[in-house]
């Protein structure tokens, strides 16, 4: 315990210096504007900012990012209750209760709930980082190639359980994401495969620029196919009264315990995060509430347990990405990404090796939490103002934005047309209900896999066996087995699409 308040205080000096703290402000501003703005998604952002990074210190750059992140988580909720426009994925089922507030002249104490909602679930989430933190990555320290190959299976499966739509359509994105992970040249022997004699192919595809094609530009084509102009009747009227009553705290409180906590389990879970999260808090306060019909009518913890489940799980989910180096979803392999950029290998090692960036994101996470609630409540205005920018005005400027990020990276114009392409792929794959996020997954995870599953075989001299035989590595793989098993069972898979539709109701 004495250790965890030393580690903690050095995270504050880090996080505290002027730099960082810029950054930490950028990141919850930019995060903000993420959330507010539809068509401008948390992925496609970070995505977007990866190649910026390039040129920041690690540190500072990883907590601008993070910054982004939870931000967002924020940002959406404001216009979701406002003009029930939903910035964020995360922030869909926070429209239905809070709109319906906002309808009845209550959108101050709805706005008040779902940042004080999120303010509290974000300490309490960013405490399980700095409790959890140093207790799995012993963990980690004993785990051989074997479990670690095992382990990256077990995820994958749980993006597969947890990703929306078909069970299917999610295993063929990983398994295109672990091929895309494959070009390049041969990790041990340095043969070239799958270039197609591409020079330009032999060092293998840039992850910022597949994940800026999938999600950036992908995105950007969606939004146009769409139709730019969204519907964009503003709530007129001054928001006041943005304290809420005695009974709206005393109504709230369970919700936003029980948000905290779902999101918090959600988070960690390999393949979840925050979307995941605040559909299940939404739905489980609808499953145990005395009177369900209340909620789609301005119900309080209909905004009150989402909004806190989407801000736990943003922030737990860094806890296997710094313990285990693992991934759990898009957002995090993008951080692993900018890790990579910076030439930090991300792992068991990562907190003892570089204490710095660990504690101070642990410790920029609790002051990006406090600068999130200054922004939010008294700018709503400013915020909402933003709306009304056409998005044919805006769509341009990312994509010169994005360009220009992409060509930094290695000042190649071959990525830039890369990114073209994948974004035209992106936009194929959403069009037909293939959701990217595992995609991006399995190019994360790739190369981490081939590594561990070559280690794992050459010690055991080419015995299979050793993924079975292994008691640690047995058991991770045979609850990776059983949960595909129960993700085709009818019940199974009624009950996961239930969650996700629950929003349209």
């Amino acid at each position: 315990m004495v250790d965890l308040f030393a580690n903690l205080g050095h995270g504050f000096v880090v996080a505290l210096s002027p730099i960082n703290l810029l950054m930490c402000l950028i990141g919850a501003l930019v995060g903000t504007l993420v959330g507010v703005l539809p068509g401008i998604g948390t992925i496609a952002t970070v995505a977007m900012l990866l190649p910026i990074t390039f040129g920041l210190p690690p540190v500072g750059a990883l907590i601008m990012l993070a910054g982004i992140y939870y931000g967002a988580q924020y940002g959406g909720s404001t216009t979701s209750i406002l003009v029930n426009i939903p910035g964020e994925a995360t922030s869909v089922v926070t429209a239905i209760d809070g709109h319906q507030m906002a309808k009845q002249g209550r959108a101050g104490p709805a706005l008040a709930i779902a940042a004080i909602g999120s303010f509290f679930a974000g300490c309490v989430a960013t405490v399980l980082i700095a409790l959890l933190g140093a207790p799995l990555t012993k963990l980690a320290l004993a785990f051989g190639p074997a479990e670690y190959f095992s382990l990256m299976v077990l995820g994958l499966i749980f993006a597969v359980v947890l990703a929306k739509g078909s069970v299917l359509k999610a295993i063929a994105m990983i398994v295109f994401g672990l091929l895309l992970s494959m070009v390049g040249s041969d990790i041990e022997t340095g043969a070239s495969r799958m270039a197609f004699n591409i020079p330009e192919l032999a060092d293998g595809l840039g992850f910022a620029t597949v994940a800026m094609g999938v999600f950036g530009f992908a995105e950007i084509i969606r939004n146009l196919d769409a139709g730019a102009e969204m519907n964009r009747d503003l709530v007129q009227q001054k928001i006041s009264g943005l304290m809420p009553t005695r009974k709206d705290l005393i109504d709230s409180t369970p919700a936003i315990l029980r948000g905290t906590a779902l999101g918090s389990i959600l988070g960690i879970l390999p393949g979840g995060g925050a979307v995941i999260a605040s559909f299940a808090a939404y739905t489980l306060e609808k499953k145990i509430a005395k009177n369900p019909s209340r909620f789609g009518r301005g119900a309080i913890e209909g905004v009150a347990a989402p909004e806190s489940a989407n801000n736990a799980a943003a922030q737990t989910s860094f806890i296997p990405l710094l313990t285990l180096g693992i991934p759990p979803n898009a957002v995090m392999a993008l951080m692993v990404g900018a890790m990579t950029i910076h030439g930090i290998v991300p792992g068991p090692q990562v907190m003892q090796k570089q204490p710095d960036l660990v504690w101070g994101m642990i410790a920029s996470m609790w002051i990006g939490n406090l600068m999130l609630i200054i922004i939010n409540l008294p700018l709503v205005g400013i915020w909402v103002r933003l709306l009304r920018v056409p998005y044919r005005l805006m769509f341009p400027s990312i994509v010169i934005f994005c360009a220009i990020g992409i060509y930094s990276v290695n000042n190649a114009p071959v990525d830039v047309i890369l990114a073209g392409v994948f974004g035209l792929i992106g936009y194929w794959l959403i069009k037909h209900d293939f959701e990217p996020a595992p995609l991006l997954l399995g190019m994360v995870l790739g190369p981490l896999m081939e590594e561990n599953l070559r280690r794992a075989l050459l010690i055991s001299r080419g015995d299979w066996s050793v993924f079975v035989t292994r008691p640690l590595s047995a058991v991770l793989l045979a609850i990776a087995a059983s949960l595909l098993v129960l993700t085709v069972l009818p019940n199974l898979r009624a009950k996961r699409d239930e969650v996700f539709t629950e929003s349209e109701n």
